[in-house]
C-alpha cells in the first residue's frame, strides 16, 4: 500500500493520540502492578522469569509474523508492498533476532534471555518443552497444553497468536508497538540493578538484556514500529477502531500475565 506519508501524518498523529488516550489507564494499571514490589530477591526474579520468557518467545513470533506478511520471505522472490515499511520490519528484525550478548557474540534477544535464566540457574523445563513441541509441528495450542504453562501464560500467548493468525498486518504491528515490552517500569530495573548489587556473578546477563532493551527496543525499534503501523493503517478509520481494540486487550492479557507472576510468587512466600 502506496501513501503519501507526509500528507496524512497530521491525521494519523490524532488517531495515535486517540490510543494513547485511550489505553492510558490500562497503561497505568500495568506499571503500577503489585508483582513488581513483590519482586525481592533472587527466587522471586526467577519465578517472573519463567513467565515472561513466553513473553519474549512469541514477541519474536509476532515480529516474524509481520516480516512474512510485509516482505517476500518466499522464493522466487518478487517486490512486496511499500519499501519504507519492508526497510522498517526488517530494521526492526535485525536488532531483535541477531543483537549481541556480552561477549559481542551475535544471539536473538529470545536466545539471550535464555542465557539469563541458565546464568540465574532458573529452571528452563517449560520453555523448554513447548520449544520442543514447536520444533516437532505441534500447533501452539497443543504445545502450551503439553507443556502444562500457567494459564495466565496460555491466555496471553493464545491472544497474540489470535492477532497473527487474524492475517492483518495492522494489527499485528500495533500490538507489536503499543502492547509489549516497553511497559516495565523504571523501578523493576531498579530492583534488578539491587539484586545486581548483591549477585553480579548471577544477574548479569539479565541486566545487560534489560539495557539492551532500553537503549535499542525501547528508543530506536519503538519510534520504527510507530511508523511502521501508521504507514499500514493509513487514514483508515475502521483500521484504526479495529487497531485500538486490539492493542486494548492486548494490554489487558499484560495484565492477566502479571497476575499470574504475582499468584504464583505469593504462594511461594506463604511456605
Amino acid at each position: 500500500m502506496n501513501i503519501n506519508f507526509a500528507k496524512n501524518e497530521p491525521i494519523m498523529r490524532q488517531y495515535i493520540d486517540q490510543i494513547q488516550q485511550r489505553i492510558a489507564p490500562l497503561k497505568e494499571q500495568i506499571i503500577q502492578h503489585n508483582v513488581y514490589n513483590l519482586i525481592q530477591n533472587e527466587e522471586d526474579l526467577a519465578i517472573f522469569m519463567q513467565y515472561h520468557i513466553f513473553a519474549v518467545w512469541d514477541f519474536m513470533s509476532l515480529l516474524k509474523a509481520l516480516q512474512n506478511n510485509l516482505t517476500c520471505t518466499s522464493v522466487p522472490w518478487l517486490p512486496k508492498g511499500d519499501a519504507n515499511t519492508r526497510y522498517l520490519i526488517n530494521e526492526i528484525v535485525v536488532g531483535e533476532e541477531s543483537d549481541v550478548d556480552l561477549n559481542g557474540i551475535r544471539k536473538s534477544h529470545f536466545e539471550l534471555y535464555m542465557d539469563a535464566m541458565q546464568q540465574l540457574n532458573v529452571d528452563q523445563g517449560q520453555i523448554n518443552a513447548f520449544i520442543a513441541q514447536i520444533s516437532a509441528q505441534k500447533s501452539v495450542h497443543e504445545a502450551l497444553i503439553e507443556a502444562q504453562v500457567a494459564p495466565a501464560i496460555q491466555a496471553f500467548v493464545s491472544f497474540t497468536f489470535e492477532c497473527i493468525y487474524s492475517g492483518k498486518d495492522y494489527l499485528q504491528a500495533a500490538i507489536f508497538t503499543f502492547g509489549r515490552e516497553d511497559l516495565i517500569p523504571g523501578m523493576f530495573y531498579a530492583m534488578v540493578n539491587d539484586i545486581y548489587s548483591r549477585i553480579p556473578e548471577k544477574v548479569s546477563v539479565f541486566k545487560y538484556y534489560l539495557e539492551r532493551h532500553i537503549e535499542v527496543d525501547g528508543d530506536h525499534h519503538s519510534h520504527l514500529a510507530l511508523e511502521m503501523t501508521e504507514r499500514l493503517c493509513g487514514n483508515d478509520p475502521q483500521k484504526w477502531e479495529e487497531v485500538a481494540t486490539a492493542i486494548e486487550q492486548s494490554l489487558k492479557m499484560r495484565i492477566v500475565l502479571w497476575d499470574g507472576v504475582y499468584e504464583a510468587i505469593s504462594k511461594t512466600k506463604l511456605r
